[in-house]
């Protein structure tokens, strides 16, 4: 049977409007002689496998220096929360929040959700892993039963999004994404499809009725948030609530955001009566630090815009094992391994027939490159037994050809040491000279150096 030849269509060039057959005048722009018929949009193919000779909308275009105005932001009282946001909550903004098991991720949304309640905006949560009433007692043992928060616990997806539309709410928490389920998709709740699926309606249904939603993700085991990854690139922020449950401080980082700086971070306490947040996380991170110790190094590190001041801990014995080990706790093996071999083969030090452990203090994750040269000071400390003053703070990046790289942002470092009552600082020369009154700067020219001033080789 013979195919029927492909429909024609028309459209204006002046203002886009589409027609079936030729005409003189159009009749959206009233202009004469612009209508002419569609060439297609891709090449030839099948109608399901290409676009087509119909035409879509245009689209208006702007110059880069097109100013608009920032979105507006509502603050939930929680300066740790607001300052992780970007500056508060945006709106119709798509949320995703992550996190190991019982880390607090509910309490935390639980508690900004009566914050944000409080501050005027309409607020409806949905469980879809604990019913209504675990939820209220939740709320009673954090003194939040009065706040004005709509609850609800459902798991089906057109159901929660018909509620969402038929409230209007400003905010909305979706606990979690893993529960929620689609039923135009043929498997199983918590599946890759459908997340993906949920993930996409709830973060389209966002943008188009200008509703922010926040959605709880659960973590495989190596810490990333379960389901594909597209789920994160949909969003607009990504945050990862960290911690160690044997410390009672808890991170709350920024991966991702549109919105505002990416890794920054958010310091918070467990206590009997909720997550309190923590307004000077580095005297909190040093608040347990003893005597100077062979092994510890106070590290002046940056977290997003934040100076964090946080003790490296190292322990280097012997290994009753053929194959040494290195263990390391808060901070990237791999680059414990590089330190090593810099100290080994620039340096003359050997570590070999030694266990090195590295742990960074009060459950605290370092990525910067600047922890080079504390963690290079404290495994030195620890093998030479010999304890570095306690009044000093260290970071450099350390090259593999033994150089010290200067760290950004030094005088913010700087500062936040003086202000906890260090009054030295040893950090690699080579970058601009800052100066902070009370605080002696110690330049080190490159690891050789360092290690022959301060441990005696090298």
């Amino acid at each position: 049977m013979a195919k029927s030849p492909a429909k024609t269509s028309f459209s204006c060039s002046a203002c886009g409007a589409s027609y079936s057959k030729w005409s003189g005048r159009c009749e959206g722009c009233g202009d004469w002689n612009t209508i002419s018929e569609d060439k297609g949009l891709t090449s030839a193919g099948p109608a399901k496998k290409s676009l087509g000779a119909m035409r879509g909308k245009r689209l208006p275009l702007t110059d880069l220096a097109t100013q608009e105005a920032p979105p507006p932001r509502t603050l939930s009282g929680v300066g740790e929360l607001d300052r992780v946001l970007g500056g508060g909550l945006v709106e119709a903004s798509a949320i995703l929040v992550g996190g190991d098991p019982g880390i607090g991720k509910s309490t935390l949304l639980l508690q900004a959700a009566a914050q944000f309640a409080n501050a005027g905006l309409k607020t409806i949560y949905v469980s879809g892993e604990e019913a209504s009433a675990q939820v209220r007692m939740r709320a009673q043992r954090l003194g939040l039963a009065d706040a004005p928060v709509k609850l609800a616990a459902e798991t089906n997806l057109r159901d929660i999004l018909t509620t969402l539309e038929a409230e209007k709410p400003q905010l909305a928490i979706i606990d979690s994404i893993q529960t929620m389920w689609a039923d135009n998709v043929d498997s199983a709740p918590g599946s890759v499809s459908q997340v993906r699926a949920a993930a996409h309606e709830l973060t389209t249904f966002a943008k188009t009725n200008g509703v922010s939603i926040v959605m709880v993700g659960h973590v495989t085991k190596e810490g990333q948030i379960a389901g594909p990854r597209v789920v994160e690139h949909m969003v607009d922020t990504v945050l990862y609530f960290e911690g160690e449950r044997g410390h009672q401080f808890r991170i709350l980082r920024a991966v991702k955001n549109r919105f505002g700086p990416a890794d920054e971070i958010g310091v918070f306490e467990m206590t009997g009566a909720g997550l309190a947040q923590v307004l000077n996380p580095s005297a909190l991170f040093l608040s347990e630090r003893g005597q100077p110790s062979p092994g510890s190094v106070v590290f002046a590190g940056i977290e997003g815009t934040r100076p964090v001041l946080v003790e490296m801990q190292a322990l280097v014995a012997p290994s009753p094992h053929s194959q040494p080990r290195r263990a390391v706790v808060g901070w990237d093996s791999s680059r414990l391994a590089m330190i090593l071999a810099v100290l080994e083969a620039r340096c003359g030090i050997p570590f070999a027939g030694l266990d090195v452990y590295l742990n960074v203090a009060g459950g605290m994750k370092i990525s910067e490159p600047a922890a080079d040269l504390a963690v290079a000071a404290a495994l030195l400390s620890a093998r030479e037994d010999t304890a570095l003053p306690a009044d000093t703070v260290i970071f450099g990046e350390i090259s593999l050809s033994s150089a010290l790289r200067p760290a950004p942002q030094t005088e913010n470092r700087l500062k936040e040491a003086q202000k906890l009552g260090f009054t030295a600082a040893i950090a690699p020369s080579g970058g601009k000279s800052v100066s902070v009154p009370g605080l002696t700067l110690r330049p080190a020219s490159d690891l050789t150096g360092f290690v022959g001033e301060y441990f005696g080789a090298g």
